[in-house]
């Protein structure tokens, strides 16, 4: 994922509310949401590099990973970061202590921040951050292309727009969708400094990327309800923006 916003019991009638856009170079192979079977999860699939950016399951997990923008190349030969979150569905640790055991063998992945949950907890970490990995509080965050809440542009803007909704009561799961198709670029004057040069920033400071060659590839919403039912969905989008794929996963559904 690039962009993610999301409120931890904070929301009425919800344990989490979650939306979040994937952006990608659009050659890049990828099949949409769906069920897996080992391990049981639903999540979109990276076809060139295996793993995923986003996934959830019937007992309550949850986990995403965006990759830390930077602009060293990362080291030959390392591991997918995609890999990450199979392997914590695939585990039995709970999010603070698969964190943890995470720790030592992180500096071999390049640069990522992992929020991963379950009924009880969510915690999260980088691999990029001095700290150790730590639970959440309640409430509303984002989470880009840095650490956590760093305060860009479009993640203050799109949380902000969340807690609007919010406050109107729990959204919907086409109200997270829209929420994140926002095409409209920062101002240079509010563009972070990540290495790029000021087109490259400009560009992809806006939640929702539209471009020829790389842009938003899908945006996915979830919600885990008061009773821990899960409820999911997602649109896929062609490089002009428009939507090519749509899919609602509702309670109750069992993996293939």
């Amino acid at each position: 994922m690039c962009l993610l916003v999301f409120a931890w019991y904070a929301a009425h009638g919800h344990r989490l509310v979650l939306a979040g856009n994937r952006d990608e170079f659009h050659a890049r192979p990828t099949a949409a949401m769906d069920w897996w079977s080992a391990p049981s999860m639903l999540a979109g699939r990276d076809l060139q590099a295996g793993g995923t950016w986003l996934a959830a399951d019937e007992r309550g997990r949850f986990a995403v990973i965006t990759n830390f923008r930077s602009p060293v190349a990362p080291t030959p030969g390392a591991p997918s970061r995609g890999e990450l979150i199979p392997e914590y569905f695939a585990g039995r640790s709970g999010p603070l202590g698969w964190l943890s055991g995470l720790q030592a063998r992180a500096g071999r992945y390049a640069g990522f921040s992992l929020l991963v949950g379950d009924a009880n907890e969510a915690a999260y970490w980088s691999n990029r951050s001095p700290g150790a990995p730590h639970s959440l509080s309640p409430g509303v965050y984002g989470l880009s292309n840095g650490l956590l809440d760093t305060p860009w542009p479009k993640l203050v803007r799109t949380r902000e727009r969340l807690r609007t909704q919010l406050a109107a009561g729990a959204p919907t799961l086409d109200a997270l969708l829209d929420l994140m198709r926002d095409t409209t670029p920062a101002d240079d004057r509010e563009l972070p400094d990540t290495g790029f040069g000021l087109e490259r920033e400009r560009f992809l400071s806006a939640p929702f990327i539209v471009g020829r060659d790389y842009g938003t590839r899908s945006t996915s919403a979830l919600a885990f309800d008061a009773g821990g039912r899960l409820h999911a969905a997602e649109r896929s989008y062609a490089a002009d923006g428009s939507t090519v794929d749509a899919r609602r996963f509702t309670p109750g559904e069992v993996a293939a």
